[in-house]
């Protein structure tokens, strides 16, 4: 059976560490918590995109190491096709460095590894995966030129395609023009547009994307929820759900797998984004990129009015 969601996975493995509060340079501080985990923004949205009940396969490069045979135990233990990943021989699989601060908010750095490997050729081989699917996803953790051709060829079949432009980056026209929904959070909206961050004009930001040939825009906005801009008709805002934040890790890539999930079933938009916001906000109550990501009944059940399970 086809995939519905195919996603352009980066996987990293998480290295988590606990500590009180951001580093200041050159300072060494006590940590505590130390963890290993699956994570990588693809490879965490198709995740969450699997755990809504759809059918996804992820196109990925990984090292042929310790951590890519991580990578394969994960996403065959949510039911996700990997018949599409390639292992490299000569790069390490992708790793994060995650710095979670008592407040629940991290930093991360990140050593791309054999994400960098993921190519249009890759892409192209996979092409059938492709067009058969309804939604293919991508971040900006793979090269640009893999989601570029994806993206073509999703256009092309009738598919929608859904971009998390995280970590920020310049976006080339031609890529934008194939965007069918972008996912933002508020500072890598500002970034795309070239606003200054102080300016938190997002509206604005929002329009100047889409007059560059972008679709829809959702902008992530933390625990205060979610605002889109479709390409045509008004705004949608939606607020956040009050939540016991264990940590923020994976609460966008929660959103997007989420959010592509509903597309895929044929959920209009505004039921889409109330789906993901749901979501992403449960996704805060686990720890690490994946403890707190919910089921779908768990969404069914918060967006009843029922207290999270």
């Amino acid at each position: 059976m086809s995939a519905e969601v195919v996603c352009l996975a980066s996987f990293n493995a998480d290295l988590g560490i606990r500590i009180a509060q951001p580093l200041r340079r050159g300072e060494t501080a006590a940590g505590r918590g130390f963890s290993i985990g699956p994570g990588g923004k693809g490879s965490n949205a198709a995740v969450g995109c699997a755990r809504q009940g759809a059918r996804v396969a992820v196109l990925a490069c990984i090292g042929d190491d310790a951590h890519g045979a991580l990578a394969l135990r994960t996403w065959q233990a949510e039911g996700i096709d990997t018949a599409a990943v390639r292992r490299h021989a000569d790069l390490p699989t992708g790793v994060a460095l995650i710095q979670v601060f008592d407040d629940g908010d991290n930093a991360i750095a990140v050593a791309a590894g054999a994400n960098a490997a993921l190519d249009a050729a890759a892409v192209n081989a996979a092409a059938a995966l492709v067009r058969g699917a309804r939604v293919v996803m991508a971040s900006c953790e793979v090269p640009l030129d893999a989601v570029q051709a994806a993206f073509a060829l999703a256009r092309a079949a009738g598919v929608v395609t859904l971009l998390n432009p995280a970590p920020a980056m310049p976006l080339p026209d031609a890529l934008l023009a194939l965007c069918d929904v972008l996912t933002p959070n508020r500072g890598e909206l500002l970034a795309l547009a070239g606003a200054p961050a102080s300016s938190g004009d997002i509206e604005a930001a929002a329009r100047a994307l889409q007059a560059r040939g972008a679709g829809t825009v959702v902008v992530t906005l933390g625990p205060d929820g979610c605002t889109a801009w479709p390409r045509e008709g008004a705004m949608v805002s939606l607020p956040g759900h009050r939540m016991a934040v264990v940590d923020t890790i994976g609460a966008g890539d929660c959103f997007s797998g989420t959010l592509a999930a509903a597309l895929a079933r044929g959920d209009p938009l505004m039921r889409a984004l109330e789906w993901a916001n749901a979501a992403a906000a449960l996704s805060t109550t686990g720890a690490g990129a994946l403890g707190g990501m919910p089921s779908a009944g768990q969404v069914d059940r918060l967006l009843a009015g029922a207290a999270p399970a």
